[in-house]
């Protein structure tokens, strides 16, 4: 395991103070002063944890008035995070995997919800609509991530959603190679996924989805299976010119 920088450890400690004294945002800290003693660090430690936990909007500091606990926004942890997701060298069959947990996760909050206000499934239905309209690449690429992230955010979950859009940066790079002939099969998906949810039967939506997901699976498998095959042919030619 890394060893931790100790304003790494510093951001620990004050996570486990926070939550041990029950803290809310917009409750004061400790001094920078106090922070040091209490953890046995330098002054500059804890000013370098509060200031990268200040960024991401976990500590408040202010002139004059010290440190406080701020409201972590979701939204804003999600797209500096994204970049972990986009640059991180994760198996392909786990991230699949984590996009089926996450997108499916809320799907039965998102049929009860749709049953209390059809205008859920009426937004749902108007960003489909929007894809079968694009002509270009960059505008089904945009529509796609739409329709997954409101899908989700239909939830209601406001954490879950965050995590979903997470996971949503990294598939754009595997959306990009689709043909459109694969284009219109992903919105009929859809269409069967939210009029599924309208009739409140989630289990059924479930399994349309984790299918609908797992076309990037069968994808990756169906592109290396020609990999494979144009190496191998490639190793005969090589063969047969050295017997030759």
């Amino acid at each position: 395991m890394p060893k931790l920088s100790k304003s790494e450890i510093v951001a620990a400690k004050l996570r486990t103070y926070s939550i041990n004294k029950g803290l809310k945002p917009g409750d004061r800290l400790p001094t920078e002063g106090e922070l040091a003693e209490q953890f046995g660090v330098s002054r500059v430690s804890v000013r370098e944890a509060t200031k990268a936990l200040g960024f991401l909007g976990i500590v408040d500091a202010a002139p004059r008035r010290g440190l406080s606990v701020g409201k972590v926004s979701m939204k804003r942890l999600s797209r500096y995070l994204s970049f972990h997701f986009a640059l991180a060298d994760y198996p392909l069959d786990e991230l699949i995997d984590t996009r089926i947990v996450v997108e499916t996760g809320g799907l039965r909050r998102v049929a009860e919800r749709m049953a209390k206000d059809p205008s859920i499934y009426e937004q749902l239905n108007a960003v489909n609509d929007k894809l079968r309209r694009a002509t270009k690449k960059s505008e089904w690429l945009q529509g796609e991530v739409e329709f997954h992230c409101l899908l989700v955010a239909s939830s209601g979950v406001r954490a879950l959603a965050a995590f979903n859009d997470l996971v949503q940066v990294f598939f754009q790079k595997f959306r990009a190679g689709f043909s459109k002939s694969r284009w219109k099969n992903g919105i009929r998906g859809h269409q069967e996924i939210i009029d599924t949810l309208r009739k409140g039967d989630y289990q059924t939506a479930t399994a349309l989805l984790t299918e609908h997901i797992n076309v990037h699976r069968d994808r990756d498998k169906l592109l290396k299976k020609k990999a494979r095959s144009k190496n191998a042919a490639k190793s005969g030619e090589v063969s047969g010119s050295a017997s030759a």
